[in-house]
């Protein structure tokens, strides 16, 4: 092709809360403190669940339930569990009641209802929740919202964790952060499903996206790495990696990209430099090859240095006995046809680092002609070539010549 010029993971849907299984297993290692067993029944699930925990440890209970202990002496004992309800307002079993009654179950359903209403009213609204993360699986955190467990995919976590801690796997990572308060949107809440989807992307993105503008250059750290581009991790300021955008293959470099991994790696530091903000669709396009000098708009003489520069894979020929590239003959005689020119040559040629493109281009240089002379750059692959029109046709002019002539030109 002869060209001439002038100087875009969704996550997969979650099952339900079976899911929550796969936290209460038993993985503890036995030890000789006393113990333990507690037996508690989810309202949400309709299996009972059994975890050992020694005596130093905290039982985390999702709901209001009775606990029944056995002491290592023998003794067995019962007693009601009072819990913090939302935001200051406390929930206290009415002592005298067996657990199953009637009243016990209304008020229970009650709350749950009211709080699948407020998660709702979050999602609507897109405000940020403060939730605990409770535990986690193969697939995410359990981070609860009041009386509801919800589900916060590994791919919907800020960069910032895996980007503090590179050396550590996302199980380990999600161990940590058992126990802490994180910040999240609620991006579905589906009662009649018991399904409750978290993002904390999306909140660090209302956080922080107001500190990201077009043309702003950040130190960057590579994540995975597509057949498309590499998502890359912006670092801010307070040191945290915030956000992700995407480098697309036709930003990496100024060479010709045929594999983005020959190029980037994950975990690579880069500078990137952002091109676009979509932020409906909360994505930030990036360039690294922006931050380094366009090849096809350098000086001639960068490109083909006459002084034998170091750095510069050069076999500059000053002579006229150049062989043309391929194609160039034929443009060469459509030109001598346009009226206005009247004699093309090559003056000189050499090989660049780069590959451009391997396909023939001719390229206009910014400058005016000169006492009727106009300059050209002819590339593809690694070899260049300088050809000099004689011509009495203005910048414009030449222009339009040389799109006539590569419409006819086969």
């Amino acid at each position: 092709m002869l060209s001439a010029s002038s100087s875009s993971s969704p996550v997969g849907s979650i099952t339900g809360l079976s899911f929550l299984s796969q936290i209460f297993s038993n993985n503890d290692a036995s030890c000789n403190s006393p113990s333990i067993f507690a037996s508690i029944k989810y309202p949400s699930v309709s299996s009972t669940y059994f975890r050992k925990y020694s005596s130093s440890s905290s039982l985390h209970r999702p709901f209001p339930c009775t606990l029944k202990v056995s002491v290592s002496g023998g003794t067995e004992l019962t007693k009601p569990i009072i819990e913090k309800g939302r935001e200051g307002e406390k929930v206290t079993p009415q002592e005298d009641s067996p657990p199953n009654s009637n009243s016990t179950d209304e008020l229970r359903q009650a709350r749950r209802s009211a709080d699948w209403k407020a998660a709702r009213a979050y999602k609507e609204s897109g405000a940020i929740y403060e939730g605990r993360v409770e535990g986690f699986n193969g697939g995410g955190l359990l981070v609860r919202f009041y009386s509801v467990l919800g589900f916060l995919p590994y791919p919907l976590l800020s960069p910032s964790h895996a980007c503090k801690e590179p050396q550590k796997s996302m199980q380990e990572i999600a161990k940590d952060l058992v126990g802490s308060l994180i910040s999240v949107k609620v991006v579905e809440a589906s009662e009649e499903n018991r399904r409750m989807i978290f993002s904390e992307k999306e909140a660090i993105w209302s956080k922080f996206s107001g500190q990201v503008k077009v043309g702003d250059i950040f130190e960057a750290r590579v994540g995975s790495v597509e057949d498309y581009g590499a998502f890359v991790h912006l670092l801010f300021p307070d040191g945290y990696y915030h956000i992700t955008g995407l480098v697309h293959v036709s930003e990496v470099s100024w060479d010709l990209v045929q594999d983005v991994r020959d190029i980037l790696n994950e975990g690579d530091n880069v500078r990137a430099k952002v091109i676009q903000i979509d932020r409906k669709r909360l994505r930030v396009t990036l360039s690294i090859k922006q931050l380094e000098e366009d090849p096809l708009l350098e000086t001639l003489d960068k490109v083909i240095p006459q002084d034998g520069q170091a750095g510069f894979d050069s076999s500059t020929t000053p002579d006229l006995n150049i062989e043309p590239l391929p194609g160039l003959d034929s443009i060469f005689k459509e030109l001598l046809q346009e009226d206005g020119i009247t004699d093309v040559r090559i003056s000189r040629q050499g090989f660049e680092k780069r590959v451009v493109s391997p396909d023939l281009q001719l390229w206009l240089s910014n400058a005016p002609a000169v006492d009727n002379q106009f300059t050209l750059l002819a590339r593809a692959g690694r070899q260049v070539q300088e050809v000099h029109l004689t011509t009495t046709l203005d910048q414009d002019g030449i222009k339009k010549a040389l799109q006539r002539v590569l419409e006819r030109v086969p």
